[in-house]
């Protein structure tokens, strides 16, 4: 139940449907997930973690700002840590590891304009996440969730402002294929520059 409260509120505070600096209120949550009141602090207690929220004692627990200025310091570990993952993820020949990859490929070959932002933001997260899982390395997995969980969080601040989501998304394809194919400098090469080309995109918005 821990579990599943995490991830819902995860998702919920990276794509901004729990606004920065709002309060968390507790037996809301406790209530609209089906949960008791301890999953719901023992999700709070990873999110603080992962900073996604903060506690302050007899005041509760809000929603982290989003801070623009914090992009230049996640990209540049990104950059470091990025290429690292996808050429342990080019290395990985593990069966259900690589029918996911496949799979995401199919799901971004048949993308239209019919997918709302929502699915589209969680389906560039999710690629990110397995990509991260697939490296086998769960420091460096967990590292650069949370770093991709911030950085989206900065994305959907000024995404109004922002090229189309499915360009976006279509930019993993390449990257997905290289992996699968076990191309690890080509991996490499492309998470780098789509890293770089999104950082950029970013600060164009504002």
């Amino acid at each position: 139940m821990a579990d599943h409260a995490y991830g819902v509120l995860r998702d919920r505070l990276v794509l901004l449907e729990i606004a920065p600096t709002h309060p968390i209120h507790e037996p809301q949550l406790a209530e609209e997930l089906g949960v008791g009141r301890t999953p719901i602090r023992e999700a709070l207690k990873r999110l603080e973690t992962d900073h996604l929220v903060v506690s302050y004692p007899r005041r509760g627990t809000f929603a982290t700002a989003v801070d623009f200025h914090e992009l230049n310091h996640i990209s540049e570990i990104r950059q470091s840590l990025e290429p690292l993952a996808a050429r342990n993820a080019a290395a990985n020949k593990d069966a259900g590891i690589r029918a996911e990859i496949t799979n995401y490929l199919d799901t971004i070959d048949a993308l239209d304009g019919s997918v709302d932002q929502r699915s589209l933001l969680l389906l560039d997260v999710q690629i990110h996440r397995l990509i991260y899982k697939a490296s086998a390395n769960k420091h460096l997995e967990e590292t650069l969730v949370r770093l991709d969980n911030l950085v989206t969080r900065i994305w959907c601040l000024v995404i109004d402002q922002m090229p189309p989501i499915a360009e976006h998304i279509t930019e993993h394809s390449a990257l997905l294929r290289a992996i699968l194919e076990g191309e690890d400098e080509l991996a490499a090469r492309l998470v780098s520059a789509h890293v770089t080309h999104f950082e950029q995109a970013l600060r164009r918005a504002p």
